[in-house]
């Protein structure tokens, strides 16, 4: 079936050229998302709020006819002839541009406010998550039947016993429907008695049977079957490993960096995946499991060596996430500090161990609040993860040093590339 809309455009407008409009508004709005996403916190981010776009641009195209000459009368006149240009009213304020201080306000903003779902929506719109040829997310989900409660109908294969007697046994006694040992009774009493006594009994005994044929052991109105629906069920979970050195050398600002950035994580793999476990493994010179807060907060004490995280994200892998059942994502934080022994350890636990069980790798070294990213001189795990990709390590590397920076380098981790680009993010 086919159907035409066959409706006139409203207004002299083209439904196309409105399509066409809305389209160019969503890039505004994208790149006002993006803009505004760099100066807030990530609390704040998460939360929506207000943006702003230029008028300039954002008008619907309309049809005008051209050429032609048109004439026009205006009456009640006496200040302006044919040719005088019209100034704004207002004082100048408005749209227009000023030439001059004190001309105008300049170019007026479109403001309006958008909900915590949209803001994350338009951010994350263009943003894709590399390496699904294991399992790729459709949006046909399997499904699973499980129980629903009971049903007056169904199949006699799924009658409820239980509660079919439950409820006839109820209906039974909420209509005092004769006790079969109670007529037993009367039965026995019957035999024993003459005269009028005994017909006085059989009468009564007429009446109990009557009633009870009236009121049925068991009713069709008390059964009860099983009821069973289809639950959906996810054709994929994710695991999101989030790696910290947390030894003296990472300050409360690196930390900070580092929170912002597995938050944004996690709330883009939340967005692709319906469950989304996340674990967190901070490291000195040896590895532990620990909750978001002692991750975060909790006090380290001790050296640097990096393979002890590694080596215990693969046995926790190991042992709670096959790879064949999960998408497997982790996340490294860390100034860049690592002992020099263990490089070769570091190296080949990554290569051998991880990177084969994982989706996606990214490796973030954090720097202090006044330097800059150029500045910054390449450390030892830096050089030692720069040689892995040249040979071929899937894994990504960005350094930050400022909030401001958190969200154009994740932006820049995940954004939709060319074929030909996605064999080196």
């Amino acid at each position: 079936m086919h159907i035409v809309d066959r409706r006139l455009n409203p207004g002299s407008k083209s439904l196309e050229n409105r399509q066409r409009f809305l389209r160019r508004a969503k890039a505004l709005v994208q790149g006002a998302v993006k803009k505004s996403s760099q100066d807030r916190d990530i609390k704040d981010v998460l939360e929506g709020g207000e943006v702003s776009i230029p008028l300039d641009g954002m008008n619907e195209p309309r049809f005008h006819r051209e050429g032609g000459t048109r004439d026009m009368v205006l009456p009640g006149n006496k200040k302006f002839i044919e040719g005088d240009r019209l100034p704004r009213s207002g004082g100048g304020e408005g749209r227009g541009k000023a030439s001059d201080p004190g001309e105008g306000d300049g170019e007026d903003a479109f403001r309006f406010v958008l909900s915590r779902d949209e803001f994350v929506d338009l951010f994350l719109d263009d943003l894709e998550l590399p390496d699904l040829a294991k399992r790729k997310l459709a949006d046909v989900e399997s499904t699973s039947l499980s129980r629903a409660g009971y049903a007056t109908s169904g199949s006699p294969a799924n009658i409820s016993v239980s509660r079919t007697v439950r409820l006839a046994m109820a209906r039974r006694v909420a209509l005092r429907r004769p006790r079969p040992e109670t007529i037993a009774e009367l039965e026995a009493e019957i035999a024993e008695s003459e005269g009028a006594r005994r017909d006085e009994l059989m009468a009564q005994l007429e009446a109990l049977q009557a009633k009870m044929r009236r009121i049925p052991f068991i009713d069709p109105i008390d059964i009860r079957y099983r009821r069973f629906e289809n639950t959906p069920k996810p054709v994929a979970q994710a695991v999101m490993f989030c790696l910290m050195d947390v030894s003296g050398s990472m300050s409360e600002h690196m930390k900070d960096l580092a929170k912002r950035f597995y938050m944004l994580l996690y709330v883009f793999l939340t967005r692709r995946y319906k469950h989304v476990e996340i674990v967190f493994i901070r490291h000195t010179d040896r590895a532990e499991e620990v909750d978001e807060d002692t991750f975060f907060h909790g006090p380290a004490s001790g050296g640097t060596m990096v393979s002890s995280a590694l080596q215990a994200m693969h046995e926790i892998v190991r042992s709670r996430f096959r790879p064949d059942d999960w998408n497997i994502y982790a996340a490294q934080a860390s100034d860049g500090d690592n002992s020099i022994s263990d490089g070769a350890v570091t190296g080949r636990l990554l290569t051998e161990m991880i990177l084969p069980v994982s989706q996606f790798f990214a490796y973030l070294e954090v720097g202090e609040s006044n330097g800059s990213t150029f500045e910054m001189p390449d450390s030892s795990l830096w050089s030692l993860y720069q040689k892995l990709r040249a040979e071929g390590a899937p894994l990504s590397m960005r350094k930050v040093s400022d909030r401001s920076e958190i969200f154009p380098v994740f932006h820049d981790l995940f954004q939709r590339r060319a074929p030909q680009e996605k064999a080196a993010p």
